[in-house]
């Protein structure tokens, strides 16, 4: 059941398909980190000339959103534990469309800036809680299932923001995107205050101490194979922020497209993760016990992906569609692999839901903050130096899952 009061727990047992309810409500809780993202990425370039501001400074806006995003990340989870997850989402997605509202007025870019930043508060909860939700209601291969469902519908926002951004942009100006999203995130409140019942029992309810919190934290990372869990898959991930930070460059200087093309990226990008989510999905109902199997040849994807990326970007004319098939396959393989390794993260820290989700989270959006930040920046004019930042990424994250498998295979007992 969905719907419920402060304390009702949603139980489903292993045998019952994930109630789809329920899982397109948590798709949309974490679709609002992609449409903060990417919605107003096709109009960077027009922030930069009326507000006279340097291209760095404009692109404060975006890194100003995933910073906060990624830092709040880390405090969600155990708020929620300790609050309930149901209150900690209405209050971001209040925060989220009043953020925007904000944003529509913003007299200068600083202030812009800052709006920004107040936008990725409200955006960090989304994925945090509802990682936490799944683990609340399920278990197994049928909590991978639910977080492939969910991957597979929040797919679709990375797919369609910019696109609905540069329409907007095009058609009503710059100021039209806030507008947009501040209308989004009151649609979403509307659905969670009515749809959304609690899904942690008043008994696994959590003090709001403070010692107690830092304790589990520091209890969470002294679990170095968590941790390190958490790095690879955020460099896996890697080539998302990527190409999401270079996005403008891409599709407007590399591949000569307009404001309005940057589907071009961002369809065959998140194609990829939708159909990937939905055969991890399928897989995992047909044969529960694939989830090794997917992870590897998943990752087997990702490899292949960035070699035809390199070799393509090397040695052929960049154009289109060749130029974004790469990006599918590896978005594809990434997805059919995420889901296993997410939930082989999680189940370190059996007892701790919501802060084994906010430190996941956190840690993939630290590293997505550095790549659009830092990284983008410095490699977003070649498509050779972006497929090189891709297969790095990819190489690095799976090298080191691969070591911390290898260990945990010869210590007895190890999760």
């Amino acid at each position: 059941m969905l719907q419920g009061t402060d304390g009702e727990r949603v139980e489903h047992s292993d045998k019952t398909p994930a109630p789809r309810g329920l899982v397109a409500i948590l798709a949309g809780m974490v679709m609002v980190g992609p449409l903060g993202i990417d919605t107003y990425l096709p109009a960077l370039p027009a922030l930069a000339s009326e507000y006279a501001a340097p291209p760095a400074l404009v692109q404060q806006t975006l890194s100003a959103f995933v910073f906060t995003m990624a830092l709040t990340m880390l405090f969600y989870g155990t708020l929620s534990d300790s609050l309930g997850r149901r209150r900690v989402l209405l209050f971001s997605l209040a925060l989220f469309a009043v953020s925007n509202l904000a944003a529509v007025f913003a007299p200068d870019i600083r202030t812009l800036i800052v709006c920004r930043a107040l936008q990725g508060v409200a955006a960090g909860a989304g994925g945090v809680v509802a990682r936490a939700i799944i683990q609340d209601c399920y278990r197994g291969a049928e909590a991978q299932r639910a977080l492939a469902q969910v991957l597979m519908i929040f797919g679709i926002a990375p797919a369609i923001a910019p696109i609905i951004g540069g329409w907007l942009h095009h058609a009503f100006g710059w100021h039209s995107i806030f507008i947009f999203l501040t209308l989004g995130g009151a649609a979403l409140f509307a659905v969670c205050y009515f749809m959304l019942g609690e899904t942690l029992p008043r008994s696994q309810f959590q003090p709001l101490n403070l010692r107690a919190i830092l304790a589990n934290y520091l209890q969470a990372l002294r679990d170095l194979r968590f941790v390190l869990m958490c790095v690879s898959i955020g460099l896996l991930f890697g080539a998302v922020p990527l190409y999401v930070g270079s996005a403008a460059p891409f599709v407007m200087e590399i591949l000569n497209l307009s404001e309005t093309a940057f589907g071009w990226l961002f369809i065959p990008m998140i194609s990829g993760i939708i159909i990937g989510s939905a055969a991890a999905e399928r897989l995992l109902k047909r044969h529960p016990g694939i989830s090794e199997r997917l992870m590897f040849w998943g990752l087997v994807l990702c490899i292949v992906a960035s070699g035809i990326n390199i070799a393509y970007t090397a040695l052929a004319t960049i154009d289109i569609p060749y130029a974004v098939l790469p990006l599918a396959l590896y978005t594809f393989g990434m997805a059919m692999a995420m889901p296993g390794m997410v939930m082989r993260a999680l189940n370190r820290l059996p007892t701790m839901h919501g802060l084994s989700a906010s430190m996941q989270g956190f840690i993939q959006m630290m590293i997505f903050t550095v790549v659009t930040g830092m990284v983008a920046p410095l490699l977003f004019d070649s498509a050779f130096k972006l497929a090189l930042g891709m297969a790095g990424g990819a190489v690095l994250g799976i090298a080191l899952w691969a070591a911390i498998n290898a260990r945990t295979t010869r210590t007895p007992g190890s999760a």
